[in-house]
């Protein structure tokens, strides 16, 4: 796959359009704010598109950065801005951040003529734009062209997105010489350690609320690990699957077979799949409902599951310090709230332990640990691609990676 290094040291004169992850969460502006914007509540993926934007800029490139913010439906929604994660961006880049109002129109066509080496100007939301999503390949590639006339070179570095088959991503890619950024190059490079030759003991953590959206990597990774250790809502399907009772806990009645296979076929492999043996409940979904910790088998009808008992997280943490290779996605229980935190982050603090690879997986587990307080430099790697991180460890085709791979 070809990266920047391939471009050569000096790109004066050559507009590079790089697709960036920017989708922060944000704050809504409070009513009658005089701004009318949104605040940044984590600008951790702004943060990691600094560098290839920087050595770009820094290679005299005059550097176009498209990115999405949140599902604007394909037209203009003021909520969606990317005018506050351009203005968060100049800050961490320490220099002037142009910003078009349009993403192809008449605004950004002139930032783009006007450009100088080494400016950075940031596009409006792509997703303004119903092309950007469009099935239909007609349409997105009518899009794509508009992208491509904006730029000389593309540069794909938004990794939580190259699972999607869309304009900015996908097609554009096929119509400028492309390469992959710092950020890409960085994501595959550590996905590739996971799943081609882990340091053992290898340890999968998987939470979240479903295991549906966990199948593919389960299955993939099942084959590897030494160690799957399950928390987060999806374990109550596999508590059910051994026959016990959940009480009123989030359960995927229609995935029990599938969880009760998952737990035969680790144990004809020889993979250690780790279940909580207690459980912190309570009878209702709230910050302030009352905490109770009970045995794994033994949860009462009127109560709830939110987040894996101490005795679990302390286990779940040992043999995650054990290991030399880690990948966690998904929280063990409602780190949101207080009360039911602790799980979670008994597993991210083993993690910043491990003595050797550990992976958080993007999405909800790299919203956990900084809401928790963990500097993202105590982890081995932080992905800022949930999704395109799974699909790649199912061993998926990512047609953001693919479509460049392709490039000529």
């Amino acid at each position: 796959m070809r990266t920047i290094a391939d471009l050569g040291g000096d790109l004066r004169g050559q507009r590079v359009l790089v697709r960036s992850d920017l989708n922060v969460p944000l704050d809504p502006a409070p009513a009658g704010a005089s701004s009318g914007r949104a605040t940044i509540t984590d600008d951790g993926r702004v943060r990691a598109s600094v560098p290839t934007i920087k050595a770009l800029a820094e290679a005299g490139a005059k550097v176009l950065v498209t990115a999405h913010l949140g599902r604007p439906q394909g037209t203009p929604d003021p909520a969606f801005t990317l005018a506050p994660v351009a203005e968060r961006l100049a800050e961490l880049l320490g220099a002037p951040v142009l910003f078009a109002n349009d993403t192809v129109g008449p605004e950004a066509q002139r930032i783009a003529a006007a450009l100088q080496d080494g400016q950075v100007a940031v596009l409006e939301n792509v997703r303004f734009n119903a092309a950007e999503t469009s099935k239909d390949d007609a349409q997105r590639g009518a899009f794509a062209d508009d992208l491509a006339a904006l730029a000389d070179l593309f540069v794909s570095d938004g990794f939580g997105v190259v699972h999607r088959k869309q304009a900015s991503v996908y097609d554009v890619a096929s119509r400028l010489p492309a390469v992959v950024g710092g950020l890409v190059q960085a994501e595959v490079e550590v996905l590739r350690r996971l799943t081609e030759s882990p340091e053992r003991p290898y340890v999968v953590v998987l939470g979240g609320s479903k295991v549906s959206d966990k199948l593919g990597v389960i299955d993939h990774l099942i084959e590897r690990a030494d160690s799957l250790l399950i928390g987060g809502g999806m374990v109550f399907t596999f508590l059910k699957a051994q026959g016990h009772d959940v009480g009123s806990s989030l359960l995927e009645a229609d995935q029990v077979d599938v969880a009760r296979g998952y737990i035969e076929q680790a144990a004809a492999r020889g993979v250690d799949l780790v279940l909580p043996t207690d459980v912190v409940v309570a009878p209702e979904f709230a910050a302030d409902a009352t905490p109770t910790t009970v045995a794994a088998d033994a949860i009462p009808a009127d109560q709830m599951g939110l987040d894996i008992g101490p005795e679990s997280a302390t286990h779940f943490a040992d043999v995650v310090r054990g290991a030399r290779t880690v990948f966690w996605n998904g929280p063990m229980g409602v780190f949101e709230f207080d009360a039911f935190a602790a799980g979670t982050k008994a597993v991210a603090q083993a993690l910043t332990q491990v003595d050797g690879l550990s992976v958080v997986g993007g999405g909800d587990s790299a919203a956990a640990v900084r809401t928790l307080g963990f500097a993202d430099d105590a982890f081995g790697h932080i992905s800022t691609g949930g999704g395109a991180s799974l699909e790649y460890l199912e061993g998926k085709t990512l047609p953001g990676l693919a479509i460049v791979e392709e490039s000529r």
